[in-house]
């Protein structure tokens, strides 16, 4: 049997991270360390090696940006983190994106969504509606400020993995891409897999990120997208 995921809960609210512990707990998801800004966050990383992060942006100190930068830096067995925010379109989720989060959820979500989210980012998945990766990404990329851009070779792909990256982008889960390219799903989810392969990414999130910054697809491009958590 699986053992549940390990929390670390980073909020500068008292009640906020009382209120999370008690809903993971309730759902048989052990929260093993709070921190109450971005330094503590980093040490109790290293000191609990959590499986999830639920980590707020706006802390006193060392803020949750760049306490995501440093604690993801590419070693083995780093955890996941899953921003919470107050606010959907907050400019700072974006470039925790860019750092290499996970995804992010607002602070209102319901218990269920929250233990649900916690459960999904430890098994590798991002955690973002494809329509609210879009809102994001076409708000802020291609601005600079200081979000250092995602610089990727998309040379290295082949014309069917760009058309794949590029409806990802739009949207589409992975059975939108398999019915509109007549494809088997599975082939699709090799295709994706290949593609973040290539471009050294973590996830699909990061992946509508680079197709926003190099251009493939546009903020004039349209698609309908479902509201859900999308899965690689």
């Amino acid at each position: 049997m699986t053992e549940p995921p390990r929390v670390l809960l980073a909020d500068d609210q008292t009640l906020v991270r009382t209120g999370f512990r008690m809903i993971l707990g309730a759902d048989g998801i052990d929260v093993v360390a709070e921190a109450t800004n971005g330094a503590e966050a980093v040490e109790a990383v290293r000191r609990t090696r959590p499986d999830v992060v639920l980590m707020d942006i706006r802390m006193p100190g060392t803020d949750g940006l760049e306490a995501t930068r440093r604690i993801l830096t590419g070693a083995p067995g780093e955890p996941r983190v899953i921003i919470l925010t107050t606010f959907d379109l907050d400019r700072y989720v974006y470039a925790a994106l860019s750092a290499g989060a996970s995804g992010f959820l607002l602070k209102d979500v319901t218990p269920e969504y929250l233990a649900a989210a916690v459960r999904t980012v430890r098994t590798g998945d991002a955690l973002l509606a494809p329509a609210i990766t879009r809102r994001l990404v076409r708000r802020f990329a291609q601005r600079g400020g200081d979000t250092a851009a995602l610089h990727r070779d998309l040379a290295s792909l082949t014309p069917r993995e760009l058309e794949v990256l590029g409806l990802l982008a739009r949207g589409l889960s992975n059975a939108e891409l398999a019915a509109r390219l007549h494809l088997a799903e599975a082939t699709v989810k090799t295709h994706v897999a290949r593609i973040l392969a290539k471009l050294g990414l973590r996830d699909r999130v990061q992946a509508v990120i680079v197709a926003y910054e190099t251009g493939l697809v546009s903020a004039g491009d349209r698609e309908s997208a479902p509201q859900a958590t999308e899965q690689t």
